[in-house]
């Protein structure tokens, strides 16, 4: 008896089959880069240590551009006392009013909407009146903020030392400027935030074991690099003498004279900048694996 031949599958069901185990194999391949691309750090959000580091060195610009204008005026103590002026609404002094009232018109523009930004009167602000902004969500929902710190820091450590005695009238724009050396030393600190971040995702394993036990100091030292930080004075303060020099024309050398001194911007991330990032990278860190 002759045994029948196996039935040829037809072309159709051939390609069928072929096309559904690709298709089968196509979605295997796109599911596992999926989930490898959420385990690893995720560069699609833009926040890469480059990024960072490239947002830092611009902020050191607005940092040192905004202290040379507030330079252009001496102390004027009456901004800062509270018995100068008596503002109905207000029991501050001048500085604090034109802050406070600064900072609510800002909030209504939508200033604050922006994570990177924290207001240092916070409370009873009004709400955005523009459109929200959809910003990348890059940060590990944790609050920080020590714009107590940065406002003790600043009114009564760094303003005496670069500013000069006496008074000009010009109290509302002293105000204003100070307002705005504010502003980029609390967004430059706050960026500690972003810094932990990306080095949280580097190196996460180093980072892991020091969070769990709560440990401050061994953050401290995961977060420090002797280096980079002397490296960062001294391009700070070349900045200050390039920015703050005095150009007269026809005149090439350097008179020595400068807008604000070099050296007092150093000690100002030396002293205050650094050590307050330090303090937000830490309390970031502390919470990021909540």
């Amino acid at each position: 008896m002759v045994q029948s031949a196996t039935p040829e599958t037809p072309p159709a069901y051939k390609f069928a089959s072929i096309y559904r185990w690709s298709w089968n194999k196509y979605l295997v391949v796109i599911v596992c880069k999926h989930e490898m691309s959420k385990a690893e750090s995720n560069v699609s959000d833009g926040l890469t240590l480059e990024s960072v580091r490239d947002s830092l060195m611009r902020q050191e610009d607005t940092i040192i551009f905004s202290l040379i204008e507030r330079a252009r005026f001496p102390l004027n103590s009456p901004t800062y006392d509270p018995s100068y002026a008596t503002i109905p609404g207000s029991c501050g002094s001048l500085a604090e009013f034109v802050i406070k009232q600064t900072e609510a018109i800002q909030a209504t523009a939508g200033r604050y909407e922006n994570p990177e930004e924290l207001p240092f009167f916070p409370d009873n602000l009004p709400p955005s009146l523009v459109p929200y902004h959809k910003y990348p969500k890059v940060l590990h929902p944790v609050f920080v903020n020590i714009n107590k710190m940065i406002w003790d820091m600043y009114f009564n450590k760094l303003l005496p030392l670069f500013v000069t005695l006496g008074d000009d009238g010009n109290y509302a724009s002293t105000a204003a400027r100070d307002l705005e050396c504010l502003q980029a030393l609390s967004r430059r600190i706050h960026y500690g935030k972003l810094v932990a971040e990306v080095k949280f995702r580097e190196e996460r394993k180093d980072y892991e074991p020091a969070i769990r036990a709560q440990d401050r100091d061994a953050l401290i030292r995961l977060l420090t690099f002797a280096e980079v930080e002397e490296a960062v004075k001294k391009r700070v303060a070349k900045k200050a003498m390039t920015f703050g020099q005095e150009v007269k024309v026809g005149d090439d050398g350097n008179s020595g004279k400068y807008k604000v001194d070099p050296a007092i911007v150093s000690r100002l991330y030396g002293d205050w900048v650094i050590p307050l990032t330090k303090e937000v990278e830490v309390e970031y860190l502390l919470h990021r694996l909540d």
